[in-house]
């Protein structure tokens, strides 16, 4: 199996849209399943806001969040220290975690399972994890559904690029829909399946995702593979990020992304 290889790196343009994912805009599929007291591993948490507010609920719980970035896991900690909330940041991969067979009630991954190599193999992880009669969840989203207006020739080539980007490191980018046949595939017999939509239309929100995008084509290690892979020159990042800069600025912008979510019973 290849290693895996996250297609976005941890620059600071890719961890400012990971700092904005919240409980409620990013797991509310997994919410009502929550009871104060239970335990939850969040598998690629990241800088940890989503697992800082899932152990909020969970509190007496137990909650751990598990990375392999090293440098990703210090923010995370700074990030629940600051808020109060205790978490256990460990560094590791799905696939070889030294954690006792059913240790979680819950096992939780958010926009991982369209990186991995194997992710039918992590989901496998993730069940063995989880207790008998726990939830293992899991949410993605799906690049080839995604959508937008004006339709930018050069967000198509954005599109396209990504794709071929993800696919070179042996990651699906579609994964929203292949989430119900890894979950059979990986042994769940029961499978909740819901989607749910990020959507971002307001001038603040334009100005937010778009001139995210169009730092991060420029700066991170999605335009360092690019480049190195010769997949695209320089001129046409920047025309990319100039794109992604004039569709912010269109008072009639939108973008959506479908994300789609498994809650798989142990």
């Amino acid at each position: 199996m290849p290693e895996p290889r996250y297609t976005h790196g941890h620059h600071e343009t890719v961890l400012r849209s990971h700092t904005w994912r919240t409980a409620e805009n990013s797991a509310g599929y997994l919410l009502p399943h929550l009871r104060s007291g239970m335990s939850l591993l969040d598998v690629g948490c990241g800088p940890g806001t989503i697992t800082i507010d899932l152990a909020r609920r969970l509190a007496p719980g137990r909650t751990v969040g598990i990375d392999p970035s090293v440098a990703v896991l210090e923010r995370a900690r700074t990030a629940a220290s600051d808020a109060g909330v205790q978490v256990s940041f460990l560094t590791g991969e799905v696939y070889a975690l030294d954690l006792p067979a059913g240790s979680f009630d819950v096992v939780h991954a958010h926009q991982v399972l369209q990186h991995l190599p194997d992710p039918v193999g992590a989901l496998r992880a993730m069940r063995r994890l989880c207790a008998p009669g726990g939830i293992v969840a899991a949410r993605d989203a799906d690049y080839a559904g995604m959508f937008w207006y004006p339709r930018l020739p050069e967000l198509d080539r954005w599109m396209a690029l990504y794709q071929q980007i993800a696919r070179g490191n042996a990651a699906e980018p579609d994964a929203a829909r292949h989430l119900l046949a890894w979950a059979h595939a990986a042994g769940f017999a029961d499978v909740a399946v819901t989607s749910s939509v990020w959507y971002y239309a307001s001038p603040a929100d334009r100005e937010w995702w778009g001139g995210m995008w169009a730092d991060r084509i420029l700066q991170s290690a999605l335009a360092d593979q690019a480049m190195q892979r010769g997949l695209a020159t320089s001129a046409e990042l920047q025309a990319i990020s100039a794109a992604w800069r004039e569709w912010a600025a269109d008072p009639d912008g939108y973008f959506a992304i479908v994300n789609g979510e498994i809650l798989c019973r142990a």
